[in-house]
């Protein structure tokens, strides 16, 4: 084999349920910000490739709460008319900085330059993506450029849910909006945050299947995982107890003993894993599902502020926005400087750091690959790549650009193999299996950020909500048609609530106040249609209410909340 080894970027995208949120400073914001400096210009990006006959390959994700939102033909009305306000803005920015009183030609320049940016998106949503995002990735992955990943439906904290009902749930609503949206049943699976749990035995004696376990039965062959939960092999953070703080001395009874070490034995990110699978341990070992590690060194080198190329002093300052029209003008200039010291952006100065850039990542990769080769008897490895698609053009303004030049350059590249996560497992089949421990890519690789004392108390009432959910669907053997529609809508309120960017932007403070209203409307709104159905009273018109508010998961089925049972 002539190249050296693999590589792919794994491109994470996902945003809160915000439609009809409210707009600035949270809601559907949220989602019209990432379509402008994100999604748009990363298809324009790809489709210019695929026009060029640029041989890339990567992988990218959409969770399906955000795939229905991208879809939804009311958020993207408002995106059109956001779009324009952004247009104006600029537009008066121009006029404002051409006036005698404020005249300031550099920052003109910048506004009018920024103009010709919204414009351009706008002319990419409207006329050659035809307001059609989601059906233009699809067309990619028919096409063979790109592969998408599916994800639980509402981004849950799967490790952390009570209920496998629930876990079954979310992810048969994940794979079945994949197929409605993407017409083909995906191989590759993104676990929401990285997060991992294996099998377990409750308080109550009852045995959990491990996460694993639910993957495999819906055809998953392979998922994503953090470093360190490729190259530690034991259980660890909740199922160790090391915790500190009021939840350090819970632990859980692991199928696999708490004490118990997998044998001695190289694990790298380079290379893909079978799970093991908890559930049937020590027996049928291998659950058919493999894991994919986050290649670490080439992480930091763009996920690191301080260290990575999106900190570079010649990239547009996130922060400081002008205070006519909240467009960013200034470049990061040093890290230490104050905002109001920023000095001007300068786009040539930028544009020659990513060619920079670019081109010492794609060198980067083929060093890590030969290295790799040379110290494992010329074994053909892979870098996985992971981020969050967020992180280039809106976080990053300049990442979107980066990634094209990198592509290009790896395309090239003659001792790399650009590929999907999916092609790489099926062309080179994992030849190990790995016992995997209980993490996460969030703070300490615990469930920390999704479970302290910020945000513990959101777990009691969606506990009660799972199990509530679970007694309705299971005594609605034979329901009427109004039952229908309302134990769909409780399903999907219950979706809603379990969402992991509650207990996130809690933890994180970012808008504590948003999330905290959101998670208990989520819970109210269940509560009354629960309550109705309880009664037998099953109250249809707030269910096609809520149903006209959420407009989401249209074809979503309650039963897939009934008790869940292993085989075997």
């Amino acid at each position: 084999m002539s190249h050296s080894g693999a590589f792919t970027f794994m491109l994470h995208s996902h945003l809160p349920y915000a439609r009809l949120a409210g707009r600035w400073p949270h809601g559907e914001e949220w989602i019209h910000e990432a379509l402008l400096e994100t999604y748009l210009p990363l298809l324009d990006v790809l489709c210019n490739l695929r026009d060029e006959n640029v041989q890339y390959r990567l992988t990218i994700g959409f969770t399906p709460v955000l795939a229905e939102q991208l879809a939804d033909s009311l958020v993207l009305d408002h995106f059109d008319q956001y779009l324009n306000d952004r247009i104006e803005s600029a537009q008066r920015d121009i006029a404002y900085f051409s006036a005698p009183e404020t005249k300031h030609d550099d920052l003109r320049f910048l506004a009018d330059w920024t103009k010709n940016n919204y414009l351009h998106v706008q002319w990419l949503f409207r006329e050659r993506f035809a307001r059609d995002v989601i059906g233009a990735f699809k067309r990619l992955q028919d096409e063979g450029w790109i592969e998408i990943t599916a994800s639980a439906a509402t981004h849950a904290y799967l490790p952390l849910l009570r209920r496998d009902s629930s876990v079954h749930a979310q992810i048969e609503m994940g794979i079945r909006t994949y197929q409605r949206l993407f017409g083909r049943r995906p191989t590759a699976f993104w676990l929401p945050e990285c997060a991992y749990r294996p099998a377990y035995i409750d308080d109550t004696g009852r045995k959990r299947p491990g996460l694993e376990h639910f993957l495999a039965v819906h055809g998953i062959k392979v998922f994503f995982t953090e470093t360190h939960t490729i190259t530690g092999g034991t259980p660890v953070g909740v199922a160790t107890g090391d915790i500190v703080g009021p939840y350090g001395d819970i632990k859980r009874r692991y199928v696999i003993p708490a004490g118990h070490e997998t044998p001695e034995r190289e694990t790298t990110t380079f290379a893909p894993y079978y799970v093991a699978d908890t559930t049937h341990y020590p027996y049928r070992e291998n659950s058919g599902v493999a894991a994919l590690g986050r290649n670490v060194r080439v992480g930091q080198q763009v996920w690191s502020a301080e260290t990575g190329y999106p900190g570079d002093f010649d990239y547009r300052e996130f922060y400081r926005k002008s205070g006519t029209s909240g467009i960013p003008y200034w470049r990061i200039t040093n890290n230490k400087t104050p905002l109001e010291q920023k000095e001007l952006y300068q786009p040539e100065w930028a544009s020659c750091k990513v060619d920079q850039h670019a081109e010492h990542f794609a060198h980067l990769v083929g060093d890590q690959l030969r290295a790799f080769k040379k110290q494992h008897g010329d074994e053909y490895g892979i870098v996985s790549a992971n981020y969050d698609t967020e992180l280039f053009g809106h976080w990053w303004f300049e990442g979107v650009q980066w990634l094209g030049k990198v592509i290009r350059h790896l395309a090239q590249h003659p001792d790399i193999d650009m590929t999907t996560a999916s092609a790489y497992i099926t062309a080179h089949a994992p030849t190990e299996i790995l016992n995997l421990p209980e993490s996460s890519w969030g703070t300490g690789g615990t469930h920390f950020v999704w479970d302290n004392t910020e945000n513990h108390w959101m777990w009691q009432p969606i506990y009660e909500s799972e199990t509530r959910m679970e007694t309705l669907a299971d005594a609605y053997l034979e329901p009427s048609a109004d039952d229908e529609i309302v134990l769909a809508q409780a399903a999907r309120e219950l979706m809603l609530m379990q969402s992991s960017d509650w207990q996130f932007l809690v933890t994180t403070g970012q808008a504590r106040e948003y999330a905290i209203q959101r998670f208990s409307q989520h819970h109210a709104r269940f509560d009354k249609l629960a309550a109705s159905l309880e009664a037998r009273t099953p109250n249809v018109g707030l269910a096609q209410e809520l149903y006209e508010l959420d407009k989401l998961f249209s074809d979503i089925d309650f039963r897939w909340y009934r008790a869940y049972e292993v085989a075997g």
